[in-house]
C-alpha cells in the first residue's frame, strides 16, 4: 500500500511535467497522510485539469461517510471489479503528483520507515481514482484513491506493494475516459522499471504526521562504532607472561571471545 507521500518540486516544474492550465502555488510536502487535501490532475472539457481534493474515496453511493471505510488505496488488479472502484475507473482516472513515497519494514513496534523516489530526481505521477461524494443537504466532497500495484525488485525488499506509476507519454491514455475504455486504461497498471525507483531508509521522525520537513527524506546515516587504538604496550603482554582470559568469557563453553 502507500500510505504517506512527498511532493517536494516547484509547482512550476509539477505543471510543466502535467501541463494543465491553472497555475497553483502550493508549498512543498514531505509528510502528506491520508485525509488532507492533496492535489491531483484529472480530465476535464477535453483536458487536464488541476484540482485539490481529500486523499481517501468516498463512493458516490456512500450513505454516511462516518461509518465506511476510508480507501486510501485500490488494488490495480481488482479495480474494474470492486463496486467502490468500478465506475471511477470507467469514468473518473486521475494522476496524484508525487515526488516519492514512503514504506515500512521490520516487525509490529519495530519498524523502520524507507523513502522511495525517482533516480532521475524528476516529479512521477501516480496512477488513482477520484469520486465526489454528495451529502444529504447537497453538499459535495471531492475524494481520490491511489492505485497501486506489485511492487518491482528495487522495493520488494521493503514492500509487496508500489503505486501504480504511469510514464508521461501515457498520461492522456489513463486520463481521456472518453477515448480509453477501463480495460484498455487497466493495462498501463505495472510496477515501475527497477532502473527508474530508488529506496533508502530514513528517520522515523515521518512517523508523525505533524513532521514536516526535508529532513524526513534525508538518508539515514549508519554510524559505526568508534574504536580507540590500542597503544602497543597496552596491546601486548609483557614478555614471559601469558594474557589473562578475560572474566566474561565462561569457562568450558567453547565458545571465544569477541574481543
Amino acid at each position: 500500500m502507500c500510505g504517506r507521500y512527498s511532493i517536494t518540486s516547484a509547482p512550476e516544474a509539477i505543471r510543466r511535467l502535467f501541463r494543465y492550465p491553472e497555475q497553483p502555488n502550493f508549498p512543498s510536502r514531505y509528510n502528506v497522510a491520508p485525509t488532507q487535501p492533496v492535489p491531483i490532475v484529472r480530465w476535464l472539457e477535453g483536458g487536464r485539469h488541476f484540482a485539490l481534493v481529500r486523499w481517501g474515496l468516498i463512493p458516490s453511493w456512500v450513505k454516511d461517510p462516518k461509518t465506511f471505510t476510508l480507501l486510501i488505496n485500490a488494488r490495480g488488479e481488482s479495480v474494474n471489479d470492486k463496486p467502490a472502484f468500478r465506475n471511477a475507473m470507467k469514468r473518473r482516472r486521475c494522476l496524484f503528483p508525487a515526488d516519492g513515497f514512503y514504506e515500512w519494514k521490520g516487525e509490529a513496534g519495530a519498524k523502520r520507515p524507507y523513502h522511495a523516489r525517482s533516480t532521475s530526481g524528476e516529479p512521477v505521477a501516480f496512477a488513482g481514482l477520484w469520486e465526489t461524494w454528495t451529502g444529504p443537504n447537497g453538499e459535495e466532497l471531492d475524494t481520490a484513491a491511489i492505485v497501486t500495484t506489485d511492487a518491482n525488485k528495487t522495493l520488494g525488499a521493503i514492500h509487496h506493494r508500489m503505486p501504480a506509476i504511469i510514464p508521461p507519454e501515457a498520461f492522456d491514455l489513463w486520463l481521456d475516459s472518453d477515448k480509453v475504455d477501463a480495460r484498455t486504461a487497466a493495462a498501463l497498471i505495472a510496477p515501475a522499471p527497477e532502473s527508474a525507483m530508488e529506496v533508502y531508509e530514513v528517520s522515523t521522525a515521518v512517523n508523525r504526521v505533524a513532521n514536516d520537513s526535508s529532513a524526513l527524506i534525508e538518508p539515514v546515516v549508519q554510524e559505526l562504532p568508534q574504536v580507540t587504538p590500542q597503544s602497543p604496550a597496552a596491546a601486548s603482554p609483557p614478555a614471559g607472561k601469558a594474557p589473562k582470559r578475560r572474566r566474561d568469557t565462561p569457562k568450558g563453553t567453547g565458545q571465544d571471545s569477541l574481543f
